[in-house]
């Protein structure tokens, strides 16, 4: 079993990315390979408003980016170069993350964690839902092993948004600056928007890591 540490934001495009080349990694050139993808959040706008923020006007206050469409092509590119339809134009709204992070984070016990990560963000880029909205979200998580009610509660629940921000913290204090980061067995790092053949190769470094050690260690108790 190889272990994927993957740090994301939902609302990051090249998080968006990343998670597709993964997956498409995986189901192409590692088809038997046994994984255990563990999301751990980060908050790159953590104080946006409930409401949301108009993405071009963010982009032009905090960017100095008067025009959308040169921050969207190159992630939009990358994703076409991977088969992936993202139109950054279908979402022009940022919103608060923090719930959909605490669904995730609850997911790791139900086995479901890396599909929801995956489902929500294709809900709030492909579909232009509103990712803070908690029926929406119990709406995804429902297909995920929760049950609505249980689903809208836990987003809802200061607690588990609490878990967020300290989870959140932990990312920040080990270091991860660029989303997303990927940790693959525990030793090789790479982050941002990373081509499908680099990340091909962590986890062909990674998987022989592993098979080395375990066979030394059999060698050791033999």
């Amino acid at each position: 079993m190889l272990t994927i540490d993957l740090y994301t934001e939902i609302t990051c495009p090249w998080c968006m990315v990343g998670h597709h080349r993964l997956d498409k990694v995986l189901a192409e050139r590692f088809p038997d390979l046994a994984v255990d993808i563990r999301q751990h959040p980060v908050l790159l706008l953590p104080d946006i408003p409930v409401t949301g923020l108009y993405i071009p006007d963010l982009l032009q206050t905090r960017y100095r980016i008067g025009d959308p469409k040169a921050a969207f092509a190159r992630p939009e590119a990358e994703a076409r170069a991977s088969g992936l339809d993202l139109d950054l134009s279908r979402q022009l709204w940022a919103y608060p993350t923090q719930a959909a992070h605490a669904l995730v984070l609850a997911a790791q016990q139900r086995g479901t964690q890396h599909a929801l990560a995956v489902a929500l963000s294709k809900a709030y880029f492909l579909d232009a839902k509103n990712i803070a909205d908690v029926e929406m979200l119990a709406d995804v998580a429902a297909d995920h092993g929760f049950g609505r009610t249980e689903a809208r509660a836990l987003a809802l629940d200061p607690v588990w948004r609490d878990r967020v921000e300290l989870e959140a913290a932990k990312s920040n204090a080990a270091g991860v600056q660029s989303v997303p980061h990927f940790i693959f067995g525990g030793r090789f790092a790479i982050n941002g928007g990373r081509s499908e053949d680099e990340i091909a190769l962590s986890i062909a470094r990674a998987k022989s890591a592993t098979t080395c050690w375990r066979s030394s260690l059999s060698e050791t108790w033999n």
